[in-house]
């Protein structure tokens, strides 16, 4: 396989995970790094199937993550590079592979910040749909909420890409709005 596509990403993902909310966990991530290509001006397509990718064990392996990601993924024909970002999304967690393209960056930093937008967005009556980064900002600031979402790691990711979490919020907010009914985040009808 010469370019992970984003049908070919999910093809192989859900081969494995089968529980909906990882699927969606998947998407979120996947919508999230749709954005963070564009601010890049990278493949956008390319990106996303990565974030889509990147937790292709967890559901089998939760406790052994990424520990049986690297040999199936290189069977199923994912380039190299691509199984290096996926497995740079767990440094010092549950791997030594330190991130170090602006893929690998993004992907380490928007895994959890996915969670915490999701959270923020699900609270409110119209979703993502018109969420601005400000109301984001204060359920970031609230440690209590979405509490499970490591906020240090988040941050360790912004200082590595060199942003503010206040962009890369943003960013993340303006991507997954593209896809707020596929990330069921449109909110509950009155």
């Amino acid at each position: 396989m010469e370019k992970l596509t984003l049908e070919k990403a999910k093809a192989i993902n859900d081969s494995l995970v089968t529980e909906d909310h990882l699927r969606l966990h998947a998407a979120n991530v996947s919508a999230c790094m749709g954005a963070m290509a564009d601010y890049f001006g990278e493949d956008k397509e390319h990106w996303e199937a990565v974030g889509y990718l990147h937790d292709y064990d967890y559901e089998k392996y939760p406790e052994e993550h990424l520990a049986h990601t690297e040999e199936p993924l290189r069977k199923a024909g994912v380039p190299e590079e691509d199984i290096r970002a996926i497995l740079s999304h767990g440094y010092e967690i549950c791997t030594d592979v330190k991130p170090e393209s602006n893929m690998e960056k993004s992907l380490f930093t928007v895994d959890e910040l996915s969670g915490i937008i999701q959270a923020a967005a699900r609270m409110r009556p119209n979703g993502i749909t018109d969420m601005e980064v400000k109301s984001f900002m204060k359920k970031w600031k609230d440690k209590s909420f979405a509490a499970k979402c490591d906020r240090p790691l988040i941050l360790k990711g912004c200082e590595m890409l060199g942003m503010d979490i206040k962009d890369v919020a943003e960013i993340c907010i303006n991507g997954m709005k593209e896809h707020a009914e596929e990330l069921h985040l449109t909110g509950t009808p009155e």
